[in-house]
């Protein structure tokens, strides 16, 4: 494909604003228009008919079957496929597809995650259709991305809760924006783009591994001599089959509408990072789900493995997701604009002081989006940012609304340029604030970069707790606006007490560094080191009336949000423990076991030939194998009778040791030296 045919094939698999302007009556594609931007109801009778223009389309392209594309609780997409074909009413088939079919679905409930809001035996639920993400063509079918309810209306996904949440910072969003005289503003949208990280290897290698076939991260695995020390590998030249397997995958994205943008190698070796641009919060979690489906297909189809666990290899960085956030109105104003001036900008540092109100207030629920047993591993780990939520606003930010606390007057610094000694370079124009690669919520210019995320994450849960925190504070803002009789002089208060009130959650030091935990503690910031400390923040009081009071989630969707993920921890914890167990037992042991058995047969064999010939190398190196057998039967009876984390650490720290005496050619797995090459 020639770069030039790309905007030609950006978007050919997708039903989106064009194809419906051509393919639609007019009276129809207005209908569906104020369905999709005012959220008006939609009509059966313009269901149908975009239903009909809808499989005609895809028709055109060879498809013959449709799914409602959704989001259950497991972190992955659903899909339920039913052809297009009807009886004719004779002895043949024709191709049909109702306004009905389009609008709803009817899969079963009671086999996804409900965390006890659905019994076995209560098996309805209904998929319903999302207006505003467009439908596309993937693996020859049509998909129409869909939230998914139960029969009494409770929320199975995590699509129907990110929507409600950005409708709740949009009606708050749209109070403060009419103290500012912005009228004209109808639509305040939530916006979000994911940066991807993710890791390639070798697929037959993966298929040796089956910690990695069955966790997705090595449990057991010596570090080699060489890992990321050099920092060689991060932005360095792409492998030509690297290259390859990112190349369609730009392209299969470019076709389905996803902007895929920047591509990469990361820190790690074997590592890799994909940014595409932003997009409404709704259509970007649809985004990026399809990015992660297509990375692990595509993949395969070069013969290798998208490792997207956090932490696949020990040792060496692990795998996250930024997720950059924003608002911006239908207007085209973004309301993280600083603007040249920000000092003067009020409207900017009140959405600002409302983004900091949250963060603080809401700490401990953003945590707890970001709980898993595989973020675990990360966070906290100088790899990722720590457990301790904090935002990073930098120095003139930081500067301004320091004089706003103090009453005092702001003296801002003209723009300069930097001057770094090559006059045939052009000259840099310096930035009022550098950026901070340790902070878990860093202002970066226009947005916030929430830094948290796991790689196999949804972004629907963080930007859920993003969007409703915020409307929480814009809400109060918004309320002592409405009685105010001067609008101005409310404005500079509200602004004041907050940044007085909530200025500990803000910190521009690196936050990795021990003084920080301290300084966090005394500061009395929370700091849930593992996820099981993390979650009962969900189902805390305070938390259940934010959520309720803005309608996004009811007390049993939250309750029912928090039994799901403890419960994943903890099966996810006893399936690495599982598997190490049956590794151990089926591979590592009969592998020592062979290595003791031909330095025993050496040893023999020299002691056999004469009295003075040395064994000394044999008997060493059996003797340290036998004892490190030892230890690993000890680990592994432990572990059997407890499986705790622990446990598992104890295990693995003996089979790596005992990794360093087996030869390559008897030790069952690839290892860590292979796995990082495996790609060349």
């Amino acid at each position: 494909m020639r770069m030039r045919d790309v905007p030609n094939i950006f978007g050919s698999m997708v039903f989106n604003d064009a194809v419906m302007k051509a393919r639609l009556p007019k009276e129809v594609y207005k209908a569906l228009k104020k369905t999709m931007e005012k959220g008006t109801t939609l009509e059966m009778s313009t269901a149908s008919a975009v239903a009909a223009a809808m499989k005609d389309w895809a028709v055109d392209k060879g498809v013959t079957h449709y799914t409602h594309w959704f989001q259950p609780m497991t972190g992955i997409t659903a899909e339920k496929h039913d052809s297009f074909i009807e009886k004719d009413g004779v002895d043949g088939a024709i191709m049909n597809f109702s306004g009905k079919s389009l609008a709803m679905g009817e899969p079963d409930a009671s086999s996804f995650p409900s965390g006890g809001l659905r019994c076995t035996f209560e098996a309805r639920g209904y998929t319903l259709w999302d207006t505003t993400s467009y439908a596309f063509i993937k693996d020859n079918t049509l998909c129409i991305p869909t939230a998914f309810c139960s029969y009494s209306g409770e929320a199975l996904d995590k699509k129907t809760p990110l929507l409600r949440s950005m409708q709740a910072v949009e009606k708050q969003a749209l109070r403060i924006l009419k103290h500012f005289g912005k009228d004209d503003v109808k639509r305040v949208i939530a916006n979000a783009g994911a940066e991807q990280e993710y890791f390639l290897i070798d697929k037959d290698a993966f298929l040796k591994r089956p910690d990695l076939v069955n966790c997705g991260r090595t449990l057991f695995g010596a570090m080699p001599p060489k890992g990321q020390e050099l920092d060689d590998h991060y932005f360095g030249s792409l492998k030509a089959r690297v290259a390859d397997f990112m190349n369609e995958l730009d392209l299969e994205l470019w076709k389905l509408g996803v902007y895929s943008k920047t591509k990469h190698n990361e820190a790690a070796p074997a590592q890799h990072e994909l940014v595409t641009i932003f997009s409404a919060a709704n259509i970007a979690t649809d985004h990026n789900q399809i990015v992660m489906e297509l990375m692990k297909t595509i993949a395969s189809k070069h013969n290798l493995a998208c490792l997207l666990h956090e932490k696949p290899f020990a040792g060496v960085n692990g795998s996250g997701k930024h997720n950059n956030w924003s608002l911006s109105t239908d207007t085209g104003l973004n309301l993280f604009e600083p603007g040249d001036t920000p000092h003067q900008n009020a409207q900017f540092l009140l959405f600002l002081a409302a983004v900091i109100k949250a963060v603080d207030e809401y700490q401990g629920v953003l945590r707890a989006t970001c709980g898993s047993a595989g973020n675990d591993h990360r966070l906290g780990a100088n790899e990722a940012p720590p457990a301790i939520i904090s935002i990073f606003l930098g120095n003139e930010l930081t500067a301004i609304l320091e004089a706003l606390e103090a009453g005092e007057k702001y003296a801002a610094e003209g723009a300069c340029t930097m001057e770094i000694g090559v006059t045939t370079l052009p000259k840099l124009p310096k930035d009022t604030t550098d950026r901070n690669r340790t902070s878990p919520m860093a202002f970066t210019g226009n947005k916030f970069e929430f830094r948290m995320l796991g790689s196999a994450f949804s972004t629907a849960g963080p930007n859920i707790a993003l969007n409703t925190a915020l409307a929480e504070a814009l809400r109060q803002f918004a309320d002592v606006l409405d009685e105010a009789d001067n609008t101005k002089k409310a404005v500079a208060t509200l602004i004041k007490d907050t940044v007085k009130n909530h200025k500990r959650i803000i910190f521009n030091g690196d936050n990795y560094s021990d003084e920080w935990v301290d300084e966090a503690k005394s500061r009395g910031l929370d700091n849930f080191a593992t996820t099981p400390e993390a979650l009962p923040v969900l189902i805390s009081q305070k938390s259940l009336d934010l959520f309720e009071r803005h309608t996004v989630f009811s007390h049993p969707e939250l309750t029912s949000r928090y039994e799901i993920l403890l419960e994943t921890y903890h099966k996810t914890l006893q399936i690495e423990a599982l598997t190490m167990i049956d590794m151990v037992k089926a591979q590592i042991i009969p592998a020592a076991l062979q290595y003791q058995y031909t330095l025993s047969k050496l040893m023999n064999r020299k002691e056999a030939l004469s009295e003075g010939v040395d064994a000394s190398l044999e008997k060493y190196i059996l003797t340290k194998v036998s004892n490190l057998c030892k230890d690993m039967l000890v680990n592994l009876q432990n572990l059997e009778k407890a499986k705790t984390k622990e446990a598992m650490d104890a295990l693995r720290n003996t089979v790596d040791q005992l990794e360093a005496y087996v030869p390559r050619d008897i030790w069952p797995l690839p290892t860590y030296a292979q796995l990082f090459s495996s790609t060349n």
